[in-house]
């Protein structure tokens, strides 16, 4: 007699929940997704009409989900927008918004739909999750009714949230987080009354999850992962790629490094606004990513990582950023810096004139020292090590100490800062270091072609960024990015500011 297909399925799950505990790794899965759009509109479309274009997205989101797990994966990440996509009125977006529950209902909308409010697309999230035996991590919006007893109810009486949902492998809702930190053009939704921290176990370590912008921010980003000690930080994000600092996949992998934690990223895929670059990231690197301006292809990347990476024998040390460069005389002084824009901020900038030397360029009180020898120096090209000591204060306001080993656009120094994708020199050594502030700094390295530098450079428990080995592709950026949290203004407006 063949068993029942719910005893069939527990079975399954069971089996794989073992084969997790049994494990240190696990199998992780993103998936980038060329967003299927709606019309723009300022009116909003029927229910219906807004969950047929949930449902064309949620079909592509299904075949990533099932070839993830038949790859062995044990959870997927899926993009922020990636369901229905962006540019929406408040109004407009109203019908695509579905209640999501408290996690704590122990609620599983594939088996009890009709429990809470419709729910059609939590339901299919769920069934999605369930019917693989997959962790699946989806980003959607949530509508909250309020009323004139609530001070902060908006005059249509909801709540609307930019809100991340995390099925179990059974199918159940096992966690829900609101997006704190909104980018400027998110005036469709509201932010949470207070940031929320959110976590849940899982066989193969502790998890956290935030939402794209929230990565700059000590709330909720930082709190997860030095105060709530996850292990594993899943990022639904639609990131919109700012060379030379800010582009998503040198980003993200720096902040995971920075931060020893593994780092799921999906990113939504849509060229014309500079949206690409997901990851799998390790504290040692990056494992697997993707970056793709030239068509509008998705893309399933999948990689294993440790469950508890502080405990891994490649979990890099403890690093004292200003250790060396506090400790050494000042690099040749030099009487040539200048000034230049990088994402509207004013760098001090000092030229690389020979193909080897030692650097120092200083602002404020963050002096950043370079040491580097070229593999053979090309005329047409210039290099400048920069300093930045302040707030930045365009898309919303934090505190920056950056030191850069930088590519300028063209023999015109007036050009260094601004965006560069492609290089010809190439480094035989560089080490870069500089006396920061803050114990949160994020090591970039940038190869021509927008491509990543896993296992080429190393960070030293001194602070000292430094190449291996003779860089195998030529260079576009070798950066220290710190973030000073305990120096942002205090906020005059009571919602954060908001990035991609």
């Amino acid at each position: 007699m063949l068993p029942s297909q719910p005893l069939l399925h527990a079975a399954v799950f069971a089996l794989a929940v073992l084969q997790a505990l049994a494990s240190d790794t696990f199998i992780a899965a993103v998936y980038e997704h060329a967003v299927i759009l709606p019309d723009v509109t300022d009116e909003p479309v029927s229910p219906d009409d807004a969950l047929a274009l949930m449902n064309k997205n949620m079909d592509v989101l299904e075949g990533a989900i099932k070839e993830a797990a038949q790859q062995g994966a044990h959870i997927i990440v899926t993009p922020e927008d990636g369901i229905y996509g962006w540019h929406f009125t408040r109004e407009a977006i109203y019908p695509y918004l579905e209640d999501i529950p408290d996690p704590a209902a122990n609620w599983i909308p594939c088996t009890d739909p009709t429990r809470f409010a419709p729910a059609p697309v939590q339901e299919r999230l769920s069934c999605m999750a369930r019917n693989n035996s997959i962790y699946v991590v989806a980003n959607m919006g949530d509508k909250k009714l309020c009323n004139s007893s609530d001070p902060g109810c908006p005059s249509d009486g909801r709540y609307q949230y930019n809100t991340d949902v995390v099925f179990d492998p059974e199918g159940k809702l096992v966690a829900r987080y609101h997006k704190y930190n909104l980018f400027m053009s998110e005036t469709q939704f509201n932010y949470p009354k207070e940031p929320e921290a959110v976590t849940f176990e899982t066989p193969f370590g502790k998890f956290g999850i935030f939402t794209c912008f929230d990565i700059l921010f000590h709330e909720p980003a930082v709190v997860l992962v030095s105060e709530l000690q996850v292990d594993t930080v899943l990022f639904p994000t639609a990131w919109m790629n700012v060379l030379p600092f800010l582009t998503a996949i040198e980003f993200h992998s720096a902040w995971a490094i920075g931060m020893g934690v593994n780092f799921l990223a999906a990113n939504t895929h849509y060229t014309s606004i500079s949206m690409t670059g997901s990851g799998i990231y390790a504290p040692d690197g990056a494992r697997t990513y993707y970056y793709n301006m030239k068509n509008e292809d998705g893309r399933l990347l999948i990689a294993e990582l440790d469950s508890h990476p502080r405990l891994s024998p490649a979990s890099p040390p403890a690093v004292s950023w200003s250790s060396y460069a506090s400790s050494v005389e000042r690099f040749s002084p030099n009487d040539h810096d200048f000034s230049g824009l990088i994402f509207h901020d004013q760098f001090t900038f000092t030229e690389l004139t020979k193909p080897e030397g030692n650097l120092t360029v200083c602002q404020k009180d963050l002096c950043c020292h370079l040491s580097y020898k070229m593999a053979g120096k090309q005329e047409d090209e210039v290099y400048v090590l920069g300093a930045f000591d302040g707030l930045h204060v365009v898309e919303g306001q934090y505190y920056l100490q950056i030191c850069t080993l930088l590519k300028c656009k063209s023999t015109d120094l007036n050009t260094c800062g601004q965006p560069v994708e492609t290089a010809q020199t190439k480094f035989e050594m560089f080490s870069l270091s500089g006396t920061f502030g803050t114990n949160y700094v994020f090591p970039e390295v940038l190869y021509s072609g927008v491509q990543l530098a896993p296992g080429e450079f190393e960070v030293l428990n001194d602070g000292r960024l430094i190449s291996k080995t003779r860089t195998t592709k030529p260079v576009i950026t070798v950066t220290l990015f710190g973030r000073w949290y305990e120096k942002d203004h205090l906020k005059q407006d009571p919602q954060p500011p908001a990035f991609p």
